[in-house]
């Protein structure tokens, strides 16, 4: 297969990585760990953790681990905002030879239970302001053996530390009630894992690091299995493609990240939290990126050189008055990912900083990036830009064909971060991998003769809210079960803060049903950005034949109710 795009990478950008001189991430952070001790490796609420404080709180944490009896391939869940404990977290949980299940802190029940069975998690490291949610399934997940509940100020210090709980808890009630008998506090876990040796795991290429869970292209939420070598490989393919941008401008010491996108995604743990892990770089965590004042005051007391994010978070940025303000002479990448770059945006972006966003396009089955504009681009393009390194792109039929360039078809892929299937779901891994090896995305493109890959619909109906995929069919499953429902279906509308939002069209039972009822239940079973934003009754929904609703027209019905609205 010809990969035309490689006569137009940027100068110093290799045609492929080796993933090989690294047989495990573990291997990757060993390195880190003795190469740069000395240097901090997070910030959080002004406190710092050094290189050498992560090694040794990680092989403390997961010395206890093994010393419970988790044996290499158990899976242990983290549930947590962007805290010191998260990174603490994960390169214990690797190094200790077991496999990272990330949870969403803001799931419901529901979610939750879905996410700890089908992992078969037993055990779970947890932010205590979401033990009340754990709490409520913890009986219908007996695989789960061992509860660690951290508290926001853990790894702050003293008196510091104790004031944030303090506050957390008393002053802003941030902290439901919960009972959890078995559990262990966090603190508590590190001083007994630090009176344990942490035996070294034989780990290679195929073995599972993380279960990142997905809604992949269809259906109920299942976990993409990546491998060690999938998350090496797209450290490495971000490393090589970002040197362009990374070179520009003065030289610094370190590479100050800002990881303001959730550490569960799969975008920051890549782009943010391994990248930085790495190149030996510095990375600031924000726990809360909505609070916009309170994450530019962060901004304004530290340098920075990366500021990854999706476009509802820079657009957010921009339109606070304090953000022109900060100093970015030293913002050297701004990448952006998770859903489609607006041109308003990116332009306003470049005005204020003078700095570009770069836009990438990847997913949580492929570690995530598989395409990216040029690094040292300054203009918007519209594209989603050029495979990285080691990456194949194909334009696909349905019949599985290439279609000639210029013509759309489904974006595959192939290369070392794909991965090899869904966690104990040959099923459905059998629909996204074609008989050559190529993933087959769910997203209609179009490839130029330079290699340059345009996004120009969505083969599925997943809806793309602020970079998070939303299925209809979960979002309708739950609100079906209300007992004033008779049928309902779920679509994705353009919508100018998040990319797209839900719009829900219900025929009720009960003529009385309300939207207030609706949103209260929705409000207990699914996560905010999940929620229905738009509700519209309806006498009955359009369907095929057969009776399948027929979303596309529901769709059409919105489209043209938002441009009468628009035009009134």
């Amino acid at each position: 297969m010809e990969r035309r795009w490689l006569k137009h990478y940027p100068a110093g950008v290799p045609a492929d990585i080796d993933p090989s001189q690294y047989p495990s991430l573990v291997d990757l952070f060993e390195e880190s760990f003795e190469k740069y001790g000395a240097r901090t490796a997070y910030i959080s609420m002004d406190k710092t953790l050094t290189f050498r404080q992560l090694d040794r709180q990680s092989q403390a944490l997961g010395a206890w681990l093994q010393s419970r009896g988790l044996k290499k391939g158990d899976r242990v869940a983290v549930m947590m905002p962007n805290v010191l404990q998260y990174p603490v977290a994960i390169a214990a949980i690797l190094r200790a030879g077991l496999t990272v299940v990330n949870v969403n802190p803001l799931y419901t029940p529901r979610e939750l239970e879905h996410q700890l069975k089908d992992s078969g998690a037993s055990a779970i490291i947890i932010l205590e302001n979401f033990a009340a949610t754990l709490e409520k399934v913890v009986k219908q997940t007996p695989a789960l053996k061992h509860i660690v509940v951290a508290s926001m100020g853990d790894m702050l210090g003293f008196p510091k530390g104790a004031i944030v709980n303090l506050v957390v808890r008393r002053v802003k009630k941030m902290v439901p009630a919960y009972t959890l008998p078995a559990a262990m506090r966090f603190n508590d876990v590190l001083d007994a894992g630090k009176r344990v040796k942490i035996k070294k795991p034989e780990l290679g290429p195929e073995d599972v690091a993380f279960l990142q869970y997905t809604g992949g292209t269809t259906g109920v939420s299942k976990g993409a299995t990546l491998l060690h070598r999938n998350v090496v490989s797209n450290v490495l393919q971000n490393e090589a493609w970002l040197q362009p941008a990374l070179a520009k401008g003065k030289p610094v010491d370190q590479m100050a990240i800002v990881t303001a996108l959730p550490l569960y995604h799969i975008f920051a743990l890549t782009a943010c939290a391994l990248l930085g892990m790495r190149i030996g770089g510095r990375c600031l965590l924000i726990a809360n990126p909505r609070d916009i004042p309170g994450f530019i005051k962060d901004l304004s007391k530290h340098s920075f050189n990366m500021l990854p994010a999706v476009n509802t978070l820079y657009n957010g940025l921009l339109n606070h008055p304090d953000f022109a303000k900060l100093d970015f002479s030293g913002l050297k990448a701004a990448n952006g990912g998770g859903m489609a770059v607006q041109r308003a945006v990116a332009e306003k972006f470049f005005k204020v900083t003078g700095c570009p966003i770069i836009e990438g396009y990847g997913l949580s089955e492929t570690a995530p990036t598989l395409t990216c504009n040029r690094a040292d681009n300054t203009e918007y393009t519209g594209t989603i830009g050029l495979p990285v390194p080691s990456t194949l792109v194909s334009i696909r039929d349905d019949a599985g064909k290439e279609v000639p360039l210029g013509e759309a078809g489904e974006i595959c892929a192939k290369g070392p971060q794909v991965m090899p299937g869904y966690w104990q779901r040959p099923d459905e891994t059998a629909k996204v991998m074609t008989p050559d090896g190529f993933f087959k995305t769910g997203d209609i493109g179009v490839m130029d003769e330079t290699g340059q890959v345009k996004i120009v619909d969505r083969k599925k109906d997943m809806i793309l809210v602020s970079g998070f995929n939303v299925y209809p069919n979960e979002v309708e499953d739950v609100i079906a079960h209300h007992p004033d429902v008779l049928e309902c279906a779920v679509v994705g509308v353009p919508d100018e803060h998040s990319g797209e939002a839900v719009m829900l069209f219900v025929v009720p039972k009960d003529p009385q049903l309300s939207e207030q009822a609706l949103a209260s239940f929705c409000a207990e079973q699914l996560t905010g950005y999940k929620k229905p934003k738009y509700v519209r009754f309806k006498k009955d929904l359009p369907k095929t034949n057969v009776g399948k609703v027929l979303r596309r027209e529901l769709r059409d019905e919105a489209l043209k109710e938002i441009k009468t609205t628009q035009a009134a």
